[in-house]
Protein backbone atom coordinates (compact mmCIF):
# COMPACT_ATOMS: atom_id res chain seq x y z
CA UNK A 1 0.00 0.00 0.00
CA UNK A 2 2.79 2.30 0.87
CA UNK A 3 4.61 1.31 -2.34
CA UNK A 4 1.54 2.05 -4.48
CA UNK A 5 1.11 5.48 -2.94
CA UNK A 6 4.74 6.32 -3.58
CA UNK A 7 4.40 5.18 -7.20
CA UNK A 8 1.29 7.33 -7.70
CA UNK A 9 2.98 10.38 -6.23
CA UNK A 10 6.05 9.84 -8.39
CA UNK A 11 3.89 9.48 -11.51
CA UNK A 12 1.94 12.66 -10.66
CA UNK A 13 5.16 14.55 -10.05
CA UNK A 14 6.59 13.36 -13.38
CA UNK A 15 3.37 14.30 -15.19
CA UNK A 16 3.40 17.79 -13.67
CA UNK A 17 7.08 18.24 -14.56
CA UNK A 18 6.50 17.22 -18.19
CA UNK A 19 3.41 19.46 -18.43
CA UNK A 20 5.30 22.43 -16.95
CA UNK A 21 8.17 22.02 -19.40
CA UNK A 22 5.72 21.76 -22.32
CA UNK A 23 3.83 24.84 -21.16
CA UNK A 24 7.02 26.85 -20.81
CA UNK A 25 8.27 25.82 -24.28
CA UNK A 26 4.90 26.47 -25.93
CA UNK A 27 4.48 29.86 -24.23
CA UNK A 28 7.98 30.98 -25.16
CA UNK A 29 7.45 29.98 -28.79
CA UNK A 30 4.10 31.80 -28.85
CA UNK A 31 5.61 34.90 -27.32
CA UNK A 32 8.41 34.87 -29.87
CA UNK A 33 5.95 34.55 -32.77
CA UNK A 34 3.72 37.29 -31.34
CA UNK A 35 6.71 39.53 -30.93
CA UNK A 36 7.77 38.89 -34.53
CA UNK A 37 4.28 39.63 -35.81
CA UNK A 38 4.15 42.80 -33.72
CA UNK A 39 7.54 43.94 -35.03
CA UNK A 40 6.51 43.27 -38.61
CA UNK A 41 3.23 45.12 -38.19
CA UNK A 42 4.49 48.06 -36.19
CA UNK A 43 8.09 48.31 -37.25
CA UNK A 44 7.54 48.18 -41.03
CA UNK A 45 4.57 50.57 -41.01
CA UNK A 46 6.36 52.98 -38.72
CA UNK A 47 9.44 52.86 -40.95
CA UNK A 48 7.36 53.57 -44.04
CA UNK A 49 5.55 56.42 -42.31
CA UNK A 50 8.87 57.78 -41.13
CA UNK A 51 10.24 57.65 -44.67
CA UNK A 52 7.17 59.42 -46.04
CA UNK A 53 7.40 62.11 -43.35
CA UNK A 54 11.11 62.56 -44.01
CA UNK A 55 10.44 62.86 -47.75
CA UNK A 56 7.72 65.46 -47.16
CA UNK A 57 10.01 67.41 -44.85
CA UNK A 58 12.82 67.28 -47.40
CA UNK A 59 10.51 68.57 -50.14
CA UNK A 60 9.26 71.38 -47.91
CA UNK A 61 12.81 72.33 -46.92
CA UNK A 62 13.95 72.25 -50.56
CA UNK A 63 11.04 74.44 -51.63
CA UNK A 64 11.77 76.84 -48.78
CA UNK A 65 15.40 77.08 -49.87
CA UNK A 66 14.33 77.75 -53.46
CA UNK A 67 11.99 80.54 -52.34
CA UNK A 68 14.72 82.09 -50.17
CA UNK A 69 17.24 81.98 -53.00
CA UNK A 70 14.70 83.50 -55.39
CA UNK A 71 13.91 86.31 -52.95
CA UNK A 72 17.60 87.07 -52.46
CA UNK A 73 18.06 87.21 -56.23
CA UNK A 74 15.07 89.53 -56.56
CA UNK A 75 16.40 91.83 -53.83
CA UNK A 76 19.71 92.11 -55.65
CA UNK A 77 17.92 92.87 -58.90
CA UNK A 78 15.85 95.54 -57.20
CA UNK A 79 18.98 97.23 -55.84
CA UNK A 80 20.50 97.23 -59.31
CA UNK A 81 17.30 98.65 -60.78
CA UNK A 82 17.23 101.48 -58.23
CA UNK A 83 20.72 102.51 -59.34
CA UNK A 84 19.73 102.39 -63.01
CA UNK A 85 16.49 104.31 -62.46
CA UNK A 86 18.42 107.39 -61.29
CA UNK A 87 19.93 108.03 -64.73
CA UNK A 88 18.46 110.49 -67.23
CA UNK A 89 18.00 107.72 -69.79
CA UNK A 90 15.90 105.68 -67.36
CA UNK A 91 13.79 108.72 -66.44
CA UNK A 92 13.14 109.41 -70.13
CA UNK A 93 11.97 105.82 -70.63
CA UNK A 94 9.81 105.98 -67.51
CA UNK A 95 8.17 109.14 -68.84
CA UNK A 96 7.27 107.32 -72.07
CA UNK A 97 9.46 109.52 -74.24
CA UNK A 98 11.61 108.24 -77.11
CA UNK A 99 14.34 110.89 -77.40
CA UNK A 100 17.90 110.30 -76.27
CA UNK A 101 19.67 111.85 -73.25
CA UNK A 102 21.78 113.94 -75.66
CA UNK A 103 18.65 115.63 -76.95
CA UNK A 104 17.52 116.28 -73.39
CA UNK A 105 20.80 117.96 -72.46
CA UNK A 106 20.79 120.03 -75.66
CA UNK A 107 17.27 121.27 -74.94
CA UNK A 108 18.25 122.02 -71.32
CA UNK A 109 21.26 124.03 -72.49
CA UNK A 110 19.10 125.99 -74.95
CA UNK A 111 16.60 126.82 -72.21
CA UNK A 112 19.41 127.91 -69.90
CA UNK A 113 20.81 130.22 -72.59
CA UNK A 114 17.37 131.69 -73.34
CA UNK A 115 16.71 132.34 -69.65
CA UNK A 116 20.08 133.96 -69.12
CA UNK A 117 19.61 136.17 -72.22
CA UNK A 118 16.22 137.33 -70.97
CA UNK A 119 17.70 138.14 -67.55
CA UNK A 120 20.63 139.94 -69.18
CA UNK A 121 18.41 142.02 -71.47
CA UNK A 122 16.30 143.11 -68.51
CA UNK A 123 19.41 144.47 -66.76
CA UNK A 124 19.74 141.91 -63.98
CA UNK A 125 22.88 141.28 -61.94
CA UNK A 126 25.20 138.35 -62.48
CA UNK A 127 23.81 136.51 -59.45
CA UNK A 128 20.27 136.72 -60.78
CA UNK A 129 21.42 135.76 -64.28
CA UNK A 130 23.16 132.65 -62.91
CA UNK A 131 20.14 131.67 -60.83
CA UNK A 132 17.83 132.06 -63.82
CA UNK A 133 20.20 129.95 -65.93
CA UNK A 134 20.26 127.15 -63.36
CA UNK A 135 16.50 127.16 -62.92
CA UNK A 136 15.70 127.23 -66.64
CA UNK A 137 18.47 124.81 -67.64
CA UNK A 138 18.36 122.23 -64.86
CA UNK A 139 15.20 122.75 -62.82
CA UNK A 140 12.57 123.29 -65.52
CA UNK A 141 13.45 120.32 -67.82
CA UNK A 142 13.77 117.91 -64.91
CA UNK A 143 10.50 119.13 -63.42
CA UNK A 144 8.77 118.60 -66.76
CA UNK A 145 10.27 115.12 -67.10
CA UNK A 146 9.27 114.24 -63.54
CA UNK A 147 5.73 115.48 -64.17
CA UNK A 148 5.36 113.24 -67.24
CA UNK A 149 6.89 110.32 -65.35
CA UNK A 150 4.56 110.69 -62.36
CA UNK A 151 1.48 111.06 -64.55
CA UNK A 152 2.35 107.93 -66.53
CA UNK A 153 3.01 105.89 -63.39
CA UNK A 154 -0.28 107.04 -61.92
CA UNK A 155 -2.15 105.93 -65.04
CA UNK A 156 -0.39 102.54 -64.95
CA UNK A 157 -1.24 102.00 -61.27
CA UNK A 158 -4.89 102.81 -61.92
CA UNK A 159 -5.22 100.12 -64.62
CA UNK A 160 -2.84 97.46 -63.35
CA UNK A 161 -5.37 95.79 -61.03
CA UNK A 162 -7.71 95.29 -64.00
CA UNK A 163 -4.83 93.74 -65.95
CA UNK A 164 -4.24 91.27 -63.11
CA UNK A 165 -7.92 90.34 -63.19
CA UNK A 166 -7.63 89.57 -66.91
CA UNK A 167 -4.65 87.28 -66.27
CA UNK A 168 -6.47 85.59 -63.37
CA UNK A 169 -9.58 84.84 -65.44
CA UNK A 170 -7.47 83.67 -68.36
CA UNK A 171 -5.44 81.25 -66.23
CA UNK A 172 -8.60 79.90 -64.58
CA UNK A 173 -10.14 79.25 -68.02
CA UNK A 174 -7.08 77.27 -69.11
CA UNK A 175 -5.11 79.80 -71.15
CA UNK A 176 -1.31 79.82 -70.87
CA UNK A 177 0.33 82.79 -69.21
CA UNK A 178 1.88 84.01 -72.47
CA UNK A 179 -1.54 84.15 -74.14
CA UNK A 180 -2.89 86.22 -71.26
CA UNK A 181 0.03 88.62 -71.64
CA UNK A 182 -0.69 88.91 -75.37
CA UNK A 183 -4.31 89.81 -74.59
CA UNK A 184 -3.12 92.61 -72.32
CA UNK A 185 -0.71 93.85 -74.99
CA UNK A 186 -3.63 94.32 -77.39
CA UNK A 187 -6.72 95.24 -75.39
CA UNK A 188 -5.44 97.13 -72.33
CA UNK A 189 -5.46 100.95 -72.18
CA UNK A 190 -2.29 103.00 -72.17
CA UNK A 191 0.30 102.81 -70.68
CA UNK A 192 -0.40 99.20 -69.63
CA UNK A 193 -0.74 98.12 -73.26
CA UNK A 194 2.66 99.49 -74.28
CA UNK A 195 4.52 97.92 -71.36
CA UNK A 196 3.01 94.48 -71.87
CA UNK A 197 3.54 94.79 -75.61
CA UNK A 198 7.26 95.29 -75.04
CA UNK A 199 7.26 92.34 -72.62
CA UNK A 200 5.56 90.05 -75.16
CA UNK A 201 7.88 91.17 -77.96
CA UNK A 202 10.91 90.43 -75.79
CA UNK A 203 9.65 86.94 -74.92
CA UNK A 204 8.94 86.28 -78.61
CA UNK A 205 12.56 86.97 -79.59
CA UNK A 206 13.99 84.74 -76.84
CA UNK A 207 14.16 86.90 -73.72
CA UNK A 208 13.32 84.91 -70.60
CA UNK A 209 10.34 85.89 -68.49
CA UNK A 210 12.43 87.05 -65.47
CA UNK A 211 14.65 89.22 -67.68
CA UNK A 212 11.63 90.66 -69.46
CA UNK A 213 10.00 91.51 -66.15
CA UNK A 214 13.22 93.13 -64.95
CA UNK A 215 13.27 95.40 -68.00
CA UNK A 216 9.60 96.17 -67.48
CA UNK A 217 10.31 97.19 -63.88
CA UNK A 218 13.13 99.43 -65.07
CA UNK A 219 10.70 101.25 -67.35
CA UNK A 220 7.98 101.35 -64.68
CA UNK A 221 9.52 101.29 -61.16
CA UNK A 222 6.37 100.74 -59.11
CA UNK A 223 5.84 98.55 -56.01
CA UNK A 224 2.77 96.99 -57.65
CA UNK A 225 4.80 95.79 -60.62
CA UNK A 226 7.55 94.50 -58.33
CA UNK A 227 4.92 92.40 -56.51
CA UNK A 228 3.75 91.03 -59.86
CA UNK A 229 7.29 90.14 -60.91
CA UNK A 230 8.00 88.44 -57.59
CA UNK A 231 4.85 86.32 -57.84
CA UNK A 232 5.58 85.16 -61.39
CA UNK A 233 9.25 84.33 -60.74
CA UNK A 234 8.53 82.38 -57.55
CA UNK A 235 5.64 80.54 -59.20
CA UNK A 236 7.85 79.65 -62.16
CA UNK A 237 10.57 78.16 -59.93
CA UNK A 238 8.56 76.55 -57.14
CA UNK A 239 5.06 76.09 -58.60
CA UNK A 240 1.73 76.91 -57.02
CA UNK A 241 -1.74 78.19 -57.82
CA UNK A 242 -1.01 81.19 -60.03
CA UNK A 243 -4.65 82.24 -60.46
CA UNK A 244 -5.28 82.35 -56.72
CA UNK A 245 -2.04 84.23 -56.05
CA UNK A 246 -2.73 86.86 -58.71
CA UNK A 247 -6.30 87.20 -57.48
CA UNK A 248 -5.05 87.94 -53.97
CA UNK A 249 -2.52 90.41 -55.38
CA UNK A 250 -5.28 92.18 -57.32
CA UNK A 251 -7.34 92.47 -54.13
CA UNK A 252 -4.37 93.94 -52.27
CA UNK A 253 -3.70 96.48 -55.02
CA UNK A 254 -7.32 97.59 -55.05
CA UNK A 255 -7.23 97.98 -51.27
CA UNK A 256 -4.08 100.09 -51.55
CA UNK A 257 -5.76 102.27 -54.15
CA UNK A 258 -8.84 102.75 -51.98
CA UNK A 259 -6.68 103.63 -48.99
CA UNK A 260 -4.68 106.10 -51.09
CA UNK A 261 -7.87 107.80 -52.27
CA UNK A 262 -9.25 107.89 -48.73
CA UNK A 263 -6.06 109.51 -47.43
CA UNK A 264 -6.17 111.99 -50.31
CA UNK A 265 -9.73 112.93 -49.39
CA UNK A 266 -8.80 113.39 -45.73
CA UNK A 267 -5.78 115.51 -46.68
CA UNK A 268 -7.69 117.69 -49.16
CA UNK A 269 -8.19 120.42 -46.56
CA UNK A 270 -4.48 120.50 -45.79
CA UNK A 271 -3.72 120.62 -49.53
CA UNK A 272 -6.04 123.59 -49.99
CA UNK A 273 -4.47 125.39 -47.01
CA UNK A 274 -0.97 124.76 -48.36
CA UNK A 275 -1.98 126.05 -51.80
CA UNK A 276 -3.47 129.22 -50.35
CA UNK A 277 -0.52 129.89 -48.05
CA UNK A 278 1.96 129.22 -50.83
CA UNK A 279 0.19 131.47 -53.34
CA UNK A 280 -0.30 134.48 -51.03
CA UNK A 281 3.24 135.97 -51.19
CA UNK A 282 3.62 135.87 -54.99
CA UNK A 283 0.01 136.99 -55.38
CA UNK A 284 0.47 140.03 -53.14
CA UNK A 285 3.78 140.77 -54.86
CA UNK A 286 2.09 140.71 -58.27
CA UNK A 287 -0.76 142.95 -57.16
CA UNK A 288 1.59 145.54 -55.63
CA UNK A 289 3.81 145.48 -58.71
CA UNK A 290 0.79 145.95 -61.00
CA UNK A 291 -0.54 148.91 -59.00
CA UNK A 292 2.74 150.67 -58.15
CA UNK A 293 5.59 149.43 -60.38
CA UNK A 294 8.02 152.08 -59.13
CA UNK A 295 7.62 150.87 -55.54
CA UNK A 296 8.51 147.26 -56.38
CA UNK A 297 11.11 148.00 -59.06
CA UNK A 298 13.73 148.46 -56.33
CA UNK A 299 13.52 144.70 -55.69
CA UNK A 300 14.93 144.09 -59.18
CA UNK A 301 17.36 146.98 -59.60
CA UNK A 302 18.91 147.56 -56.17
CA UNK A 303 21.40 144.93 -54.86
CA UNK A 304 19.75 144.81 -51.47
CA UNK A 305 16.35 144.31 -53.08
CA UNK A 306 17.71 141.54 -55.26
CA UNK A 307 19.20 139.82 -52.21
CA UNK A 308 15.90 140.15 -50.36
CA UNK A 309 14.03 138.76 -53.36
CA UNK A 310 16.38 135.79 -53.60
CA UNK A 311 16.07 135.11 -49.88
CA UNK A 312 12.28 135.31 -50.03
CA UNK A 313 12.13 132.90 -52.96
CA UNK A 314 14.48 130.49 -51.18
CA UNK A 315 12.48 130.49 -47.95
CA UNK A 316 9.22 130.15 -49.89
CA UNK A 317 10.61 127.12 -51.69
CA UNK A 318 11.72 125.54 -48.40
CA UNK A 319 8.33 126.22 -46.81
CA UNK A 320 6.45 124.71 -49.76
CA UNK A 321 8.65 121.59 -49.66
CA UNK A 322 8.05 121.20 -45.91
CA UNK A 323 4.27 121.53 -46.34
CA UNK A 324 4.37 119.08 -49.24
CA UNK A 325 6.25 116.57 -47.11
CA UNK A 326 3.71 116.95 -44.30
CA UNK A 327 0.67 116.31 -46.52
CA UNK A 328 2.17 113.85 -48.99
CA UNK A 329 1.39 110.35 -47.67
CA UNK A 330 2.90 107.36 -49.42
CA UNK A 331 0.92 104.13 -49.24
Amino acid sequence: MGGDMAFILAAAAAFMAVGGVGWVVTGAAGDAQSKKRMNRAVGTGGLQRGRRQASALDQAAQRKRQVQETLKDLEQRQRDQRKKSLSVKARIQQAGMSFTPAVFWVVSACLAVVGMLVALLTGQKLLVIGAVGLISGLGLPRWWLGFLRGRRQKQFSGEFANALDVITRGVKSGLPLNECLKILSVESPEPVRTEFEKLVEGIAVGVSLPDGLDRMCERMPLPELNFFRTVLIIQQKTGGNLAETLGNLSTVLRSRKMMREKVGALASEANASAAIIGSLPPGVFGIVYATTPSYMSQMFTHPTGQLMLLGGVTWMFIGIMVMRGMINFKI
